[in-house]
């Protein structure tokens, strides 16, 4: 243990980085931050050499674990031809590559890929093709966009508008713009105290209602199919989605499908919207798309979607859109690279075991837990909601930190894991072995008994 080293890391950190999403007082009054060096498996090692399971996937896009050799030789040898070049008037092999393989997994339907940097930059395009196409068709009116009650897809200007958080976004009111928002079943599940079925009739039939009054006026409903991420883990059924896409479609408005957190392979499929079988107009992809390699999203589009933006140069119908790495090869390469493993080790089908021990892990011992008001689970994301009293649904004063103090302590057990707010997320990579969940389910259920009985 080399604590000279340790101290110089963290003092530079503490004088010279502001972190996201961190209230910074309290991470500069903390003394032993965790200072990742490298990658072993599905492991996190520190700069002391210590070990921690990876339990949410480094912010959810690790999937088969760090310095996994397939990728770590795709990134060497395009490392080897070249790192960048533009998508602006000429192409790349990688990016070729990669959009043909996209679209053979992608939704029936989907034709087209646009590039981008992050998953909120994939929302975003999607809002602009889609406010654009409605233009260049002539109906003017079509200028709403429908989201689901705390959702969250991302924090570009755009895509915060649609997932506004009061908590998040308060201080930047002033520059987003309006969006319409529908109920989801679990508000009516949880915080209203209907079954499931009632629950799910209900948010149908209010999204019904709301639909129809603006249906001449929507540009487009987004939505992460089965699983609202960072909204705090809800999740709604492949009977929801498929309802719900159901309504836009016969307004005539665009279904958009943000699959940013759910896809590659979290909710036991290779696209959450899969559950359902249903397609979007536009899909938006990321995290997982180089497996936890490198900054890469895009955008899938239809044939209709892009053939709205064709005429003649002097017409300017193009899509004036894009960044300096759009489509950069070294992200593409690894992405392509990605998708052989998810073929060739037959990804998907090898987690359904590791799914079903989850499920029973998550009942044997959470279930009936005094702090424990719910529990939510498709594939391999989970959210645990912890709560003061969980029968009457109180919560923990949020001055006590109740989710990070019970984060805190799942690392003394080895374990890394971030929550949202008092909900407990575990989104292992989905290499994460039979002894490795185990772990991750054990230690988060000591932490929270070692915290909750305070």
């Amino acid at each position: 243990m080399d604590n000279e080293r340790y101290k110089r890391l963290r003092d530079a950190d503490h004088r010279h980085l502001w972190h996201p999403f961190t209230q910074m007082r309290a991470w500069l009054a903390d003394d032993e931050p965790l200072i990742v060096e490298r990658g072993d498996g599905n492991w996190l090692i520190d700069v002391n050499g210590r070990r921690y399971l990876d339990g949410v996937s480094s912010l959810w896009c690790n999937v088969h674990g760090h310095r996994k050799p397939a990728l770590d030789a795709a990134l060497s040898e395009q490392l080897g031809k070249i790192a960048h070049s533009t998508m602006l008037g000429m192409s790349s092999v990688p990016a070729i590559e990669l959009a043909r393989e996209l679209i053979a997994i992608a939704p029936s339907g989907l034709t087209r890929v646009f590039y981008s940097d992050s998953g909120a930059e994939a929302v975003e395009v999607a809002l602009r093709i889609a406010t654009q196409y409605w233009q260049l068709r002539g109906e003017t009116r079509r200028t709403k966009f429908l989201t689901l009650t705390e959702s969250y897809h991302g924090d570009t200007a755009g895509s915060a508008s649609l997932g506004y958080s009061e908590i998040f976004h308060r201080y930047l009111k002033p520059i987003l713009f309006p969006v319409l928002k529908i109920d989801p079943p679990h508000l009516f599940r949880f915080a209203r105290g209907l079954d499931p079925t009632a629950a799910e009739a209900a948010a149908i039939a209010a999204a019904r209602n709301l639909i129809v009054v603006y249906r001449d006026e929507l540009a487009g409903l987004v939505i992460e199919p089965m699983m609202q991420g960072a909204a705090g883990m809800w999740n709604h059924s492949a009977d929801f989605l498929r309802a719900i896409t159901k309504l836009a479609r016969e307004a005539g408005t665009l279904v958009i499908f943000d699959e940013v957190a759910v896809g590659f392979g979290r909710t036991g499929r290779m696209f959450a919207s899969e559950h359902a079988g249903v397609a979007p107009d536009l899909m938006c992809l990321g995290k997982g798309i180089t497996g936890g390699y490198l900054p890469l999203a895009a955008t899938l589009a239809t044939e209709a979607m892009f053939d709205a933006f064709l005429g003649e140069p002097h017409e300017y119908r193009a899509f004036y859109y894009g960044h300096t790495y759009t489509g950069n090869p070294l992200a593409a390469s690894v992405a392509l690279a990605n998708l052989g493993i998810f073929r060739d080790e037959r990804v998907i089908e090898r987690i359904q075991e590791r799914i079903v021990q989850m499920r029973a892990g998550l009942e044997r011992r959470f279930a009936g837990h005094p702090h424990v008001a719910d529990i939510r689970q498709v594939g391999l994301m989970v959210g645990i909601e912890i709560m003061e009293d969980a029968g009457r649904r109180t919560p923990y004063p949020s001055r006590l930190l109740t989710g990070a103090r019970i984060a805190r302590a799942a690392r003394k057990r080895g374990v890394a894991i971030r929550p949202l707010g008092d909900v407990i997320v575990l989104m292992p990579p989905l290499s994460i072995t039979f002894d490795e969940l185990d772990l991750l389910l054990g230690a988060t259920r000591e932490s929270l008994d070692e915290i909750t009985s305070v």
